[in-house]
């Protein structure tokens, strides 16, 4: 799930606020970029799923199975991107 882009309903810096993005300071390669970009976004969803947990919006039970499906589309992002693996000689 893509956020919003901003509009005039929603102004950029609450977009901004609401959907923050940190430089990417690592080695530079596209498949890089593209995984903090999805690391990044995991991390997103993971804070409004603990937020919905705590204020009693959702259960734990469906906390732990909306992070459980979230690692997992992140863990086969990394898998489709070669990320960590060491290039064969």
């Amino acid at each position: 799930m893509t956020p919003p882009y901003p509009s005039e309903e929603r102004p950029y810096s609450q977009y901004r606020y609401l959907y923050p993005r940190s430089q990417y300071r690592g080695e530079f390669t596209p498949a890089n970029l593209a995984f903090n970009a999805n690391l990044q976004e995991f991390a997103h969803k993971i804070n409004f799923i603990c937020a919905l947990e705590t204020s009693g919006k959702i259960s734990s039970i469906q906390a732990y199975k909306d992070i459980k499906k979230l690692w997992k589309q992140l863990k086969k992002s990394k898998e489709n991107l070669d990320i960590g693996r060491n290039p064969t000689n």
